[in-house]
């Protein structure tokens, strides 16, 4: 039998994906990335819809084991791959960690352990991560003689300053949680015993928000940081006001006056 890459628990519209190869500390190769895809095109069918089903509220992702989230990309895969080999496996990993990063959900990368290269460019592609204090972080591929592949020179820099990403980029350094969370790659640093804790109150308190609202805010800041200031501010007046066309806002406004909680 074919060992399950990426397991999926859904609890009650909170659904967590772990990859799950933790003899090779849970490392990207293309099988695990196919995978992935897989599962978010079916979580886009979900949110659009097209499941008969409307509950799906947050996404936790995390790799299995207490040694490693992702502890990078596949190297004995990747070293024999031509330049247009490499081409192609690196645009694997864009348009899966895509489909992540454009879920119109929150999604929180929990991260215990090893989080580099891939495994960094991944979390990256979340919209929270929060990481226990045994996580390492790093773009370590200058020493591999390649550069970040599956968006870390770009989603990096927009997190972190292109100051810190080209540090971290050039000497492949590796950082622990704490300096993570001081150049704010990371939300949140937990003691290892507490993450699954605080992550699963997490994701209910994010899932318990109004989630037409959630999913506005996610597309004003995402969609909003690509364009002049100008336009992006016209763009949250829009979803502003589209936010007062349903029953979601009506529901909150009511249970704020009425000292109660919302029923969202």
């Amino acid at each position: 039998m074919s060992e399950t890459l990426i397991d999926v628990v859904d609890n009650a519209g909170i659904v967590r994906l772990t990859i799950n190869r933790p003899k090779a500390l849970n490392a990207l190769n293309s099988a695990v990335l196919a995978e992935l895809e897989r599962v978010l095109a079916e979580l886009e069918r979900v949110l659009a819809g097209l499941e008969g089903r409307e509950d799906l509220r947050a996404v936790v992702i995390t790799g299995a084991g207490e040694k490693s989230f992702v502890a990078g990309a596949d190297i004995a895969e990747m070293r024999e791959k031509t330049p247009e080999q490499a081409r192609d496996f690196a645009r694997q990993a864009l348009d899966t960690f895509k489909r992540l990063e454009t879920l119109p959900v929150p999604t929180v990368a929990l991260v215990n352990g090893f989080c580099l290269g891939g495994g960094c460019e991944l979390a990256l592609a979340c919209d929270w991560a929060v990481a226990s204090d045994n996580a390492i972080f790093g773009q370590p591929e200058v020493l591999l003689g390649v550069i970040p592949g599956f968006g870390g020179t770009q989603r990096l820099p927009r997190r972190v300053g292109p100051a810190m990403a080209l540090d971290l980029c050039t000497t492949g350094r590796k950082i622990d949680a704490a300096e993570a969370l001081r150049i704010g790659l990371v939300n949140r640093v937990m003691p290892q015993a507490e993450l699954e804790g605080y992550v699963e109150e997490l994701a209910k308190q994010l899932g318990g928000n109004g989630p037409q609202s959630v999913r506005a805010a996610k597309q004003a800041i995402h969609d909003g940081m690509g364009q002049e200031l100008d336009s992006a501010l016209a763009l949250e007046n829009a979803l502003f006001a589209f936010c007062f066309a349903g029953g979601e806002q009506t529901e909150g406004m009511n249970a704020f006056v009425e000292k109660r909680k919302p029923n969202f």
